[in-house]
């Protein structure tokens, strides 16, 4: 038997989480090459902010489209055989990118479509994966888990665009994919071997529509959620574009190469650890309110600044502060919706915190692109900075004045 993780890795004394954990951890990794990669094929492929831009739109627009639909998928179908059907998509869709870019026939318009592609499955995966986590553990250590998961993507976020942009400039931007691909492997080891199913709770008698609309309901019914989602979209909206503002930074403001971009990339996601941790030691998901809203103060404030800085040794440690901040933030919310929810709504309540994290992202990302491409990505970073500013103060005024 295993000797018992400490207290801040004890989701992990639990065999199924541990294994979906590590392989989540290997897959992850990847998943950021490939991020770094796209991104910076694309800015190969055509040297446009705009098109850079349209890349994150069309492959988050799926989310933003169905991913009410797939919160009641979620619901009624085994998660774990899902889980395992998105895993190898994913997985042959970095493939075919890897050897179309391998044998020198890629285009801009294939990155198009299998980006698009990309966030179908995605649309699927995304609150699936994140109702299974609940699944996996006690009850008492949903907090911990949800941390562990923040603590692992963003360990990712560290880990993959370092290697990534190591590799890209010793062995160009397939490598990236490639190696995504691979990383598919344990993940999906993993899912074979898990006991837990994730079975839907009961029988159900009720149409898809029906349990959409029971999902939706249930949520703007309750205060703290529509609090907690109404946080989360004006960070995520404002924020969570760094797959677009880092790469734009990295070479028309800063001058830097593949490995540069990495390391920028690296800063955001050693921030998102840090904070990730703090929340994944504590024993309750209820975070004081203030700390929440002063995590998205300072994360969009953190945007302002960044449009100012013109030297990589400045944006590092700002990177780092605004990776700290949103991440407190998002995890928080995350954590707190999991605990609330009912088991049988809760693959329901996920597909909108799917939809307001990765669906606002298409709105976001063209329009950083946009604004980057007609006055350039400093002003983005104010815009979306001061758009940040303004909403959370909208959205404090409304929690301080409509007290229930």
């Amino acid at each position: 038997r295993l000797v018992p993780f400490p207290q801040g890795l004890r989701a992990l004394n639990h065999p199924d989480y541990r294994r979906f954990y590590i392989g989540q951890v290997v897959s992850q990794v990847g998943s950021w090459m490939q991020s770094v990669g796209q991104a910076w094929l694309v800015l190969q492929l055509t040297g446009s902010p705009l098109k850079l831009g349209l890349i994150g739109t069309l492959q988050f627009t799926p989310v933003l489209l169905f991913s009410v639909f797939t919160g009641a998928l979620a619901d009624r179908l085994p998660k774990r055989r899902v889980l395992l059907a998105t895993q190898i998509g994913i997985a042959s869709l970095a493939l075919t990118l890897g050897l179309l870019v391998r044998f020198g026939h890629v285009e801009y318009w294939h990155v198009c479509v299998l980006a698009t592609i990309l966030g179908c499955v995605n649309t699927l995966d995304m609150p699936t994966r994140q109702s299974f986590v609940a699944e996996l553990v006690s009850k008492e250590d949903i907090v911990n888990a949800v941390a562990l998961n923040s603590a692992a993507f963003n360990t990712a976020r560290i880990v993959g665009p370092v290697a990534a942009g190591l590799l890209i400039a010793r062995f160009g931007v397939a490598i990236a994919f490639l190696l995504n691909a691979l990383s598919f492997a344990l993940v999906i080891a993993a899912l074979i071997r898990m006991r837990n199913e994730g079975r839907p709770q009961a029988p159900r008698g009720t149409t898809m529509l029906a349990d959409v609309g029971e999902g939706l309901r249930y949520a703007f019914q309750v205060r703290s959620i529509r609090l907690l989602l109404l946080l989360l979209f004006v960070v995520s909206i404002t924020v969570f574009n760094f797959s677009v503002y880092v790469p734009l930074l990295a070479r028309t403001v800063l001058h830097v190469d593949a490995a540069g971009f990495g390391f920028l990339m690296a800063a955001v996601g050693v921030g998102a650890v840090t904070g990730a941790l703090t929340l994944g030691n504590l024993r309750r998901a209820q975070l004081a309110l203030p700390t929440v809203f002063a995590s998205g103060f300072v994360a969009c404030g953190g945007l302002v600044v960044m449009s100012t800085v013109t030297r990589f040794a400045v944006a590092m440690p700002m990177l780092f502060v605004i990776g700290v901040s949103s991440i407190m933030l998002v995890a928080s919310c995350n954590t707190a919706l999991q605990l609330t929810a009912p088991d049988n709504l809760r693959g329901r309540v996920m597909s909108l915190y799917t939809l307001i994290f990765g669906g606002s992202f298409p709105i976001g990302s063209f329009l950083v692109g946009w604004i980057s491409e007609r006055r350039g990505v400093s002003t983005a970073y104010l815009a979306a900075g001061m758009c940040g500013l303004a909403g959370l103060a909208i959205i404090t005024v409304w929690w301080r004045s409509d007290p229930e």
